[in-house]
């Protein structure tokens, strides 16, 4: 008697799998589901969002988004107090006829990130460079808002 392998599947975090891999017509009805449910698609977002890594240091916030695809003048870049908002748009290659794609797994579109920074950043400082792909901002943080170290003086 031959088994099949049994593998488990996580319901919650796909309630959808098998379904958008089966091409029936319930598939079609599922996928743009699954899709929602999926940790970086959300109900009110837009096709996609940039992802990004956040670091916080005494004395600035490095932010690094990856953002592969886009040429400078294609963002836009604002900061207001503990907000930083990324925002543009990733244009589909007009050399490509879309009658004669095979697959197509790639985002394009405009998109919108706003991130909540740990603390307030000088706007007028921010440092920005764009090197492969990877956005990476220095943003240095306001005087009150850097720690301070107090000492202690042991008697």
């Amino acid at each position: 008697m031959n088994l099949a392998p049994f593998k488990r599947i996580d319901f919650f975090a796909d309630p959808f799998h098998g379904f958008e891999y089966s091409g029936s017509e319930i598939s079609n009805f599922l996928k743009p589901i699954s899709r929602l449910m999926r940790r970086d698609v959300g109900l009110f977002s837009n096709d996609w969002m940039p992802s990004v890594d956040v670091f916080d240091s005494d004395n600035e916030v490095l932010v690094k988004a990856d953002i592969p695809g886009l040429k400078k003048d294609e963002m836009d870049i604002s900061v207001n107090d503990d907000l930083l908002t990324i925002k543009g748009e990733k244009k589909m290659e007009s050399k490509v006829n879309e009658e004669s794609y095979y697959k197509s797994e790639r985002f394009y579109g405009s998109f919108s990130r706003t991130i909540h920074l740990p603390s307030a950043v000088e706007e007028d400082n921010v440092k920005a460079t764009y090197k492969d792909g990877v956005l990476e901002l220095h943003l240095p943080k306001k005087e009150k808002a850097k720690t301070k170290r107090i000492s202690v003086e042991v008697k």
